[in-house]
């Protein structure tokens, strides 16, 4: 594993990689308020090993990255797809195989429709597509839980720590079994890694920006690798159906029982696909 911070304008973004740079580029793209410890070392080392060089990073407001006063994030969507395209260049990477999970989903959508030729192949985890309406919102259960975030004191580690956890358990597969201790253990190293984890609430607040108008999934044109958990809690399977249907020639693969995590027994399954997918378009 290789670390470093790129300085793109007034932002700083830290980085990881693992793999040879001479290898196929993978950039993964997490989720909100989901630092890049969301996508496990042994996950990307897994992806490594087939031959690729992958890179993940700190969103701003998580980790390492520049964060901002909670409730004024004073950037968009529009930025953070530019951020991605900074990295890319601060490695020296032309085109890049882009993943993306939740919110990281979209981001990742952002950045293909506005720089397609930088963009090799496209895979969307758990996530939505851009300017689709009529999708079915969260489960009533998860919508119950979510709720309870406003009573949480952002502040207070150890009132981010009970929500996070039970957050977790909320999102967790229906197949496997839900390791409590190990995801209260990565709630807590994301806490005492964020330079203001309080800030992370400030990715709900985001709008889109001026990146060339509206944005729609129908408007992709790339390999599109669509991976989703017919459990998952907070894009329902539909929004996966959905994406596949807007853009033609793409591939849904179910993750029986997923939830909206990547939990380790279903790596396989995730790395496989992933691996087969940027195989495809080296």
């Amino acid at each position: 594993m290789a670390k470093l911070t790129i300085n793109s304008e007034d932002v700083k973004l830290a980085t990881e990689t693992f793999g040879d740079h001479s290898n196929p580029a993978v950039l993964l793209i997490m989720g909100a308020m989901a630092s890049m410890l969301w996508w496990p070392d042994e996950f990307c080392e897994r992806i490594a090993a087939s031959g690729r060089y992958v890179i993940r990073y700190d969103n701003r407001d998580t980790g390492l990255s520049t964060a901002y006063p909670t409730g004024e994030p004073g950037y968009t969507f529009a930025d953070m797809a530019e951020d991605a395209i900074a990295i890319l260049d601060g490695y020296g990477i032309e085109t890049a195989h882009l993943v993306g999970m939740s919110l990281g989903g979209m981001i990742a959508q952002w950045v293909t429709l506005g720089h397609p030729d930088r963009v090799k192949t496209l895979t969307l985890i758990s996530s939505s597509p851009l300017g689709i309406d009529g999708l079915p919102p969260f489960t009533e259960a998860y919508g119950e839980h979510a709720a309870t975030a406003e009573a949480v004191d952002w502040s207070n580690r150890a009132s981010v720590l009970d929500f996070m956890t039970r957050d977790a358990r909320m999102v967790a597969s229906t197949l496997h079994p839900h390791d409590a201790g190990a995801a209260r253990r990565l709630v807590e190293q994301d806490l005492d890694r964020a330079r203001s984890f309080a800030s992370a609430t400030n990715h709900f607040l985001l709008e889109g920006g001026d990146y060339g108008g509206p944005k729609n999934a129908a408007d992709l044109s790339v390999s599109l690798l669509v991976i989703h958990g017919t459990s998952d809690p907070i894009f329902p399977i539909v929004h996966g159906e959905a994406l596949v249907r807007a853009v033609s020639g793409s591939t849904l693969q179910r993750v029986e029982g997923g939830g909206h995590e990547l939990h380790r027994g279903d790596w396989p399954q995730i790395v496989s696909a992933i691996v087969s997918h940027t195989g495809n378009r080296q």
